[in-house]
């Protein structure tokens, strides 16, 4: 495996008394797309959240363990520092409704003040939609909002607004479970071209196993709070070690 991006030693979670993660041990490649996989329940989403901190924001949480963020831990630095770092798309589509699409895509770089100018800002939204695969859809409505696109074309363009950010890391959970087989494809095309042309670390959480064989690198097999396999997406897919990975791998979790 190349160098970690993210590193987890006996990381472990509880909430109101209830163990969600388990003694986590797991290195996540830089540059390559993991997809963590797992019946609900597992910890997956929980995972996401502990790695830019919005697991804080739950009452009742308790965090233990060490997590890295190439090379850094990241419980000793500020919290919107780390923050900063990870772009995040959630489950459901979920754009600014009263911003128009340009705004949306704008904001995060604006916040984060990666663009000086409105000129290096038109570009950045430029390359977050062409990145997201939906510039030529909205190219001529900027100015519209986000409800009169399709459900998948906003979840598109939660993912350009995640990229307008210019993190280092991209967390997806289970980004296309809601949204039709065409702008699933798209939203596929598109992580496969940020990890290829931009060299992006993604962390995608899915429930579907044909998704991460299509789509990552590594997978991570989670099973209540604990990793139990993980690899090299070419020898998990074909050869399991786990019988729980090779039940969920059939389908039958």
């Amino acid at each position: 495996m190349v160098s970690p991006a993210v590193e987890t030693r006996e990381l472990r979670v509880r909430i109101s008394g209830r163990d969600i993660l388990k003694g986590v041990n797991l290195r996540v490649p830089e540059g390559a797309i993991t997809a963590i996989m797992g019946p609900s329940g597992s910890g997956k989403t929980t995972f996401l959240k502990v790695l830019n901190r919005l697991i804080e924001l739950i009452d009742g949480v308790e965090v233990s363990g060490e997590v890295r963020v190439f090379g850094s831990n990241i419980f000793d630095m500020d919290v919107y520092t780390v923050r900063r770092m990870f772009g995040m798309v959630f489950q459901n589509p979920n754009p600014f409704p009263h911003m128009s699409i340009y705004d949306n895509v704008a904001i995060g770089a604006r916040i984060n003040r990666v663009a000086r100018s409105r000129e290096e800002l038109d570009r950045i939204v430029r390359w977050a939609l062409e990145k997201a695969m939906l510039w030529d859809e909205v190219k001529n409505r900027l100015r519209d909002p986000p409800w009169r696109l399709s459900g998948g074309q906003q979840q598109r363009l939660c993912l350009a607004r995640a990229l307008a950010m210019k993190p280092r890391i991209l967390l997806l959970d289970e980004p296309t479970a809601n949204i039709d087989p065409v702008n699933t494809a798209k939203l596929e095309e598109a992580l496969r071209a940020l990890r290829r042309d931009e060299g992006m670390t993604i962390l995608l959480v899915t429930h579907m196993p044909h998704q991460a064989v299509r789509v990552s690198d590594y997978i991570v097999m989670f099973y209540d709070g604990m990793v139990v396999e993980e690899g090299p997406t070419s020898e998990i897919a074909l050869n399991p070690a786990n019988e729980i990975t090779r039940r969920f791998l059939r389908g039958e979790m």
